[in-house]
């Protein structure tokens, strides 16, 4: 599969690659053909922007089929090649403007990432899941951005019951190459056919979905998941979520970074797990790769 490519070309030996005429920097690239910006930093991943330039384009209603309308952000460089795509999906009853914040954030990172007005507030978790698929088909392959798109490195990402969606979206989909559900709310507790990257965020005051009936049984229920984390924030409640959240974000960009992208580069935040601290109030995973 695509997601261990970097470990098998990792095992080609240099001297063969130059061998065909490919030269050492060459070499890295061929090892990693996704990998995208430069090295992260503490720094870098806890900025408010990320180092690609980045252009908004708005989806107006009727642009594609099975959403309602959102809003792409997208670099505007085109020199190191195509980009993964994120599709997010806001809570019950809410708007688009409370997880726009993540376009964005994730964008300037390396990312084309659309950011969804759901055909509904009201619609349920399920039915979210479909307009995530549906919005990042749509961002792939007839956006205006689909240029800057690779269709095989697709994720999801959602607020509450778009959380839920997203975790739907995951097991309908196991081509996806990652899913992140933040303080995810959904009826049904066994998830053990997800087979995506998965990590949960949940917040440890969140009195809507509170973790020790969704974010916590649905992470312990990821049974099949290749690599999956749960992230509980501390001091943080269901509604931490729907504007700029520096831990939030530091651990989606190297979640989505690490699977979407292969990019080893961002094991360091992932593995070994970060200690609890002021922002982190427990962390769990399978590290990746172990």
């Amino acid at each position: 599969m695509r997601r261990h490519l970097f470990k098998a070309c990792a095992a080609v030996p240099v001297a063969a690659l130059l061998a065909a005429g490919l030269t050492a920097p060459g070499a890295a690239a061929a090892a990693n053909p996704y990998e995208r910006g430069p090295a992260p930093t503490e720094a870098s991943v806890t900025a408010e922007r990320g180092p690609f330039a980045i252009e908004r384009i708005d989806v107006p209603p009727g642009s594609g089929a099975g959403f309602n309308r959102g809003t792409i952000y997208a670099p505007t460089d085109r020199s190191e090649g195509t980009f993964g795509a994120i599709a997010v999906s806001p809570g019950f009853v809410s708007a688009q403007v409370w997880i726009d914040w993540y376009g964005p954030r994730l964008a300037s990172q390396g990312f084309v990432v659309m950011t969804l007005e759901t055909l509904s507030p009201t619609n349920l978790p399920d039915e979210r899941a479909a307009q995530l698929l549906a919005a990042v088909d749509y961002v792939a392959r007839e956006s205006a951005a689909r240029d800057r798109v690779d269709p095989g490195r697709l994720a999801v990402m959602g607020h509450s019951m778009g959380g839920g969606g997203s975790l739907r979206a995951a097991e309908l989909r196991p081509s996806l190459q990652a899913a992140i559900p933040l303080a995810p709310w959904h009826t049904d507790r066994n998830w053990q056919d997800v087979r995506v990257p998965t990590m949960i965020i949940g917040a440890g005051n969140d009195f809507i979905a509170g973790v020790g009936t969704h974010a916590e049984p649905f992470y312990q229920n990821l049974t099949a998941a290749p690599e999956k984390a749960y992230l509980e924030l501390n001091d943080a409640g269901h509604m931490t979520f729907i504007s700029p959240h520096t831990t939030t974000a530091k651990y989606a960009i190297a979640w989505m970074k690490r699977y979407v992208d292969d990019d080893t580069r961002y094991d360091r935040f992932l593995c070994p797990a970060p200690e609890p601290d002021r922002n982190i109030q427990e962390y769990r995973d399978t590290c990746p790769n172990s």
